[in-house]
């Protein structure tokens, strides 16, 4: 086949799919990138998308699931409570990460916006059907709760043996690493908001408010960082934060 022929082919196959997913980094990066056109097109037909401001619940722990969603921008974290109400933040998820627990009816976690979030939503039993009729589905979602299961073993690692100041660097490596692309500026630097408060880092971290604060000025100082109204970061080079995560 000549060169003009696949261009008009994958041109084809392009229009096939739904405007508002072609553009979406959750078909290039994510799930609904096992999905064949026909399949967004029916799935498509099912979806909301909306934004969620800031402590906004998108699932909450023991309630039954009805929605999935995808991550389209901002930080969703996702929190276990205890019975005698001590809240711990478990993980966080960043476009384009799916949000949900196929094959269960129940959520075992509270997902909740640590940002103004942008979600593209679509019913369970809508997916759960798709996932049965997809191998590649199937696999997408199972190679991404792999990958997740690896982020958690490295975060056991973090929190077991890392110092204070390993764990902070290791924080904002994880935020700058998934942040939004266009995050990126010109020179290489990234930018980006603290997606979680202070006494929220601490928490996730198993550290005090103020030993936080402390190495996040020691990072400053250092120019690994630059910090504007307490909550701006800009990474100006993330090899030198990288480097700051294995040793003090």
């Amino acid at each position: 086949m000549g060169a003009n022929q696949a261009d008009k082919r994958l041109d084809i196959h392009n229009s096939e799919v739904p405007v508002v997913c072609r553009a979406c980094e959750a078909r290039h990066r994510g799930i609904c990138g096992a999905l064949t056109p026909e399949q967004l097109s029916h799935l498509s037909r099912h979806t909301t998308r909306h934004r969620l401001s800031r402590d906004v619940e998108v699932t909450v722990a023991g309630e039954d699931v009805h929605h999935y969603s995808n991550v389209l921008s901002g930080v969703v974290k996702l929190t276990r409570l205890m019975a005698d109400g001590r809240q711990q933040i478990v993980g966080l998820q960043f476009a384009p990460d799916f949000v949900g627990r196929p094959f269960r009816p129940t959520g075992e976690v509270t997902a909740e916006a640590a940002t103004n979030v942008s979600l593209c939503s679509f019913p369970r039993v809508v997916m759960d059907d798709m996932i049965a009729r997809s191998p590649d589905l199937e696999r997408r979602l199972y190679q991404q709760a792999l990958d997740e299961l690896d982020e958690a073993r490295e975060w056991i690692l973090t929190l077991g043996r890392k110092t204070a100041a390993e764990k902070v660097a290791s924080f904002l490596l994880m935020i700058a690493e998934n942040i939004e692309p266009e995050a990126a500026e010109s020179n290489g630097s990234i930018c980006f908001e603290l997606p979680l408060k202070r006494a929220d880092i601490a928490d996730f971290l198993g550290l005090t408010i103020e030993t936080v604060s402390r190495q996040i000025t020691k990072l400053r100082k250092a120019r690994v960082i630059v910090v504007e109204n307490n909550r701006s970061v800009t990474v100006p080079d993330i090899e030198r934060l990288r480097a700051r995560c294995e040793a003090e």
